[in-house]
């Protein structure tokens, strides 16, 4: 019998925080976070982050896990992700993954084999090098001519993933981007339901500008500062992350704050507009437009529910 397995994905400020606890108290569920950016310590604001108080006594996992200065990747999230499922399972309890990185979610879900090689790092450090000397654009421009299919997908800022992309490429003579299609042809080892939750385009832009909004008001700038003085520098994988690349730009006399926030606010957009172009491309996946169901919550965790029993994912 394969084990059960709800996930609960779509753009950023579509609404899945407050969806996805009413969820998890129906079904007797956990919350794995598939954020690249809420697993940090001490960044709250600008990762939207869910307070504990907010939680309602929902257990969640992958969130204030990481110091700042530590790395996370796909790799380690589905290491955490796969160990923290199984003392959930262990529990009587059901996993559900939240948050809006469906390349973790894609690993897990999949069980993709990544074929991490950590013997040979000379190439890694090359391109390190390279990205001090020339830019995130320059390596980005190296990767569209190795493997044009990743560097549509990832995006120049993200200069870890695009040089995985390129190590792997040198490695191995092959794509990381067929190598992870072809993964995503394995069957999943889960009886699960994937829901993406949508809403109209033009109601999500509004509702991210004034998310970014409220983060300024609630001091994402002081928090950015305090973390500049806890040593946190722009080369760390956290601080590539939305709003915090941002406001160090602005700290670093490279913009004003007008034009920061401007650029946040954009550059969101785009994330989540990225964020839709990739869920499209998944397979057997549950879509719940907002609209369909009058914008109204009860509405759709109804919907949800209907498709979780119809699936047979678990008794309800």
């Amino acid at each position: 019998m394969k084990k059960p397995l709800i996930i609960l994905t779509g753009p950023t400020a579509a609404g899945k925080t407050e969806l996805s606890l009413k969820l998890a108290r129906i079904i007797g569920g956990e919350i794995i976070s598939a954020d690249s950016m809420q697993v940090y310590k001490y960044m709250d604001i600008g990762t939207a982050k869910i307070t504990s108080d907010e939680m309602h006594g929902i257990r969640h996992y992958l969130i204030d896990e990481l110091e700042p200065d530590e790395e996370f990747n796909v790799v380690r999230f589905k290491d955490y992700a796969c160990g923290y499922m199984e003392e959930i399972y262990a529990k009587g309890k059901i996993p559900v993954i939240v948050g809006g990185t469906g390349f973790y979610i894609q690993a897990v879900l999949y069980n993709i084999d990544f074929k991490d090689n950590k013997e040979d790092t000379s190439y890694r450090e090359e391109l390190e090098n390279l990205y001090k000397k020339k830019g995130a654009s320059y390596l980005h421009e190296k990767l569209t001519e190795a493997d044009p299919a990743s560097a549509q997908a990832i995006h120049p800022n993200n200069v870890k993933r695009v040089i995985r992309a390129l190590e792997y490429f040198r490695q191995t003579g092959s794509r990381i981007s067929e190598h992870n299609e072809e993964q995503r042809n394995n069957e999943s080892p889960y009886n699960f339901c994937y829901f993406v939750l949508n809403d109209d385009r033009k109601v999500l832009y509004e509702r991210i500008n004034r998310r970014v909004d409220t983060m300024m008001e609630n001091g994402l700038l002081k928090e950015v500062e305090m973390l500049v003085s806890r040593g946190c520098t722009k080369d760390m994988v956290s601080m590539q992350g939305l709003g915090y690349k941002e406001m160090l730009a602005y700290l670093s006399g490279e913009c004003s704050l007008e034009d920061a926030v401007y650029t946040l606010k954009r550059d969101t957009r785009h994330f989540a507009k990225r964020q839709l172009t990739w869920f499209k491309r998944e397979k057997d996946v549950t879509w719940i437009d907002k609209n369909d169901y009058h914008n109204d919550e009860n509405e759709i965790l109804e919907a949800l529910l209907r498709e979780i029993k119809t699936k047979n994912i678990i008794p309800l």
